[in-house]
C-alpha cells in the first residue's frame, strides 16, 4: 500500500516558458529520458501528458510509488516543475529501513532527471528555428541508440527505427540479403548509422568476420541505398571509432592526425575501410559526417558497466601499466554530438567525439574509485588482459589514443560533462 506520509518532494525553476516545458514532459520518449541508466525500472501503466498523477513504474524487489508533476508559469519566461514521489516499500520492510533505502534511491533519480531536462531544453532551444527532422535510425535498440532515440522526439523530432527484424512500426533492411525498404526512406531528413557487432569480446575468426562486414559491407550498403532515392535526406551521421588512429602514446591526436599511414592493426583497418563505404552517400550530395567514438560511459552498458562489478567489490585497478591514454565521453554528450552532427549544416566529415580532456587509464581507475568510494589499487597485467582477450587485448585495452574533438568545439558544441568526475558522478548518480 502506497503510505502518503512516505513521499519525495522535488522542486526546480526553469528558464523556459511554461508551454515550452509541459511540450518536452508530454513527447513520446519522456519516460526514457528521465530514467537513469543505474536503476532498472518497469513501466507498468503509460504515462500520458506532461503532468502525471498515478503509479507507473515498479523496481527491483517490489518497492513502487505514485508520481505526481505538475508545471506552474512562474512569469511569462519560466516555470516550475513539482514533483511528488509517494513510494511504498517492499512487504515485510519497516518503514524507517524502507525509507533508509529508497529514499537516497528516488532522490538521485530527481536531480537525474533534473539535469536531463535543463540540458536537454538547452540542446534543442541552439537549433529552434530550424525545422524538426525526420530521422531513420540503424542500430536503434543498440546502447547509444536507446539514448538517441528519446532525446530526439522530446525534443519534437521524428524517429523511424530501421530494423534488420520483424518489427512492422520500423523500416526493414538487411544487407544480408540485399534487401532494403527504399520507399520507407524516401524523403527522411537524415539517418543516423549506428549498428555495428560488438567489439568488446575476445576476437574468435567468426567474431572478426562479423565486425568487418556488419560496418564496412553494412555501411557501403546502406550508403549506396540511400544515394539511389529520389528523395535522399540531407545527412548521414555514421558511427566510426578512435581505433582508425591507432597507436599515439602520448601525442595529441585530432581529426587531422593521417590515419593512411598510421601502424597497421585490426581496427585501424576496418575503421579506414568503415569511413571510405560512406562515399556513395557523399558522392550524390548528402552531407556525409563519421563520429569517431571514444570509450562510452554508461552503467547500462559498454566498458563502464563491465568494470562496475569489480569497482564495486575494491578489485578495481588500472589495465597494464595504466600509462596508455583513455579518450572517453559520457553518454549524454554522445547523444548532443550526434545531435549536433545532425543539426549543424557546416560540419562535414570525420569528428572526435570525445571528451576534450583524456585521461590515462590510470587516472581513469583512481577517479572511478574516488567516485564510488572504494580502493583502485589492483592493477590487472597486461599478459593476464592478454590471456583473456587475445589481439583485443593489446588493440582496444593497451593502446594509447590521446584523441580530442577540435572540429565539435570548432562547431560551437558545448559539452555537458568535459571533466572525467562530474560525468562519472552523473552518469552513476552519485553525490559531490
Amino acid at each position: 500500500m502506497i503510505d502518503p506520509s512516505a513521499a519525495v518532494e522535488h522542486t526546480i525553476r526553469l528558464q523556459w516558458p511554461a508551454e515550452t516545458v509541459r511540450a518536452w514532459y508530454a513527447r513520446p520518449g519522456a519516460f526514457e529520458r528521465l530514467m537513469p541508466p543505474w536503476e532498472r525500472l518497469r513501466l507498468v501503466a503509460p504515462v500520458t501528458g506532461a503532468e502525471p498523477d498515478g503509479e507507473h513504474i515498479r523496481a527491483p524487489l517490489g518497492w513502487r510509488w505514485v508520481h505526481r508533476r505538475r508545471i506552474e508559469p512562474d512569469g511569462s519566461e519560466a516555470c516550475t516543475v513539482e514533483e511528488r514521489l509517494d513510494y511504498a516499500a517492499p512487504p515485510g520492510l519497516p518503514g524507517p529501513v524502507a525509507r533508509r533505502m529508497i529514499r537516497p534511491r528516488l532522490e538521485r533519480l530527481l536531480a537525474y532527471g533534473e539535469a536531463v531536462v535543463r540540458h536537454d531544453l538547452e540542446a534543442h532551444a541552439r537549433f529552434a528555428a530550424l525545422p524538426r527532422l525526420r530521422v531513420a535510425i540503424t542500430g536503434a535498440s543498440g546502447l547509444i541508440g536507446r539514448a538517441l532515440t528519446p532525446f530526439l522526439t522530446t525534443g519534437g523530432h521524428d524517429v523511424v527505427r530501421m530494423t534488420r527484424g520483424h518489427d512492422k512500426t520500423g523500416v526493414r533492411w538487411d544487407y544480408d540479403s540485399g534487401r532494403i525498404d527504399r520507399e520507407g526512406l524516401e524523403g527522411l531528413s537524415a539517418v543516423v548509422h549506428l549498428a555495428g557487432e560488438n567489439i568488446g569480446a575476445r576476437w574468435t575468426r567468426e567474431r572478426r568476420r562479423r565486425i568487418v562486414e556488419s560496418r564496412v559491407i553494412g555501411t557501403r550498403f546502406l550508403a549506396e541505398s540511400l544515394a539511389r532515392l529520389r528523395r535522399p535526406p540531407q545527412v548521414l551521421v555514421s558511427a566510426s571509432g578512435i581505433g582508425i588512429y591507432g597507436e599515439h602514446g602520448d601525442e595529441l591526436v585530432t581529426e587531422a592526425t593521417p590515419v593512411i599511414g598510421a601502424r597497421e592493426d585490426f581496427l585501424t583497418a576496418v575503421g579506414r575501410d568503415w569511413e571510405a563505404a560512406t562515399q556513395p552517400a557523399r558522392r550524390a550530395g548528402i552531407r556525409t559526417v563519421c563520429t569517431r567514438q571514444g570509450v562510452v560511459l554508461t552503467p547500462a552498458g559498454g566498458a563502464l558497466a563491465r568494470m562496475l562489478p569489480a569497482f564495486l567489490a575494491g578489485a578495481g585497478g588500472p589495465l597494464g601499466g595504466g600509462r596508455q591514454w583513455m579518450s572517453w565521453i559520457a553518454m549524454d554528450d554522445v547523444v548532443g554530438a550526434l545531435h549536433h552532427a545532425l543539426m549543424d549544416a557546416e560540419l562535414d566529415g570525420p569528428i572526435n567525439v570525445t571528451s576534450p580532456e583524456p585521461v590515462t587509464n590510470r587516472e581513469f581507475a583512481a577517479t572511478l574509485g574516488r567516485v564510488l568510494h572504494r580502493p583502485a589499487v589492483f592493477p590487472v597485467p597486461a599478459p593476464a588482459l592478454r590471456l583473456a582477450f587475445g589481439e583485443m587485448a593489446d588493440v582496444a585495452l593497451l593502446t594509447s589514443i590521446r584523441a580530442v574533438p577540435e572540429r565539435l568545439r570548432e562547431a560551437g558544441y558545448e559539452f555537458r560533462y568535459p571533466g572525467l568526475e562530474r560525468a562519472l558522478r552523473f552518469e552513476l548518480g552519485r553525490k559531490e
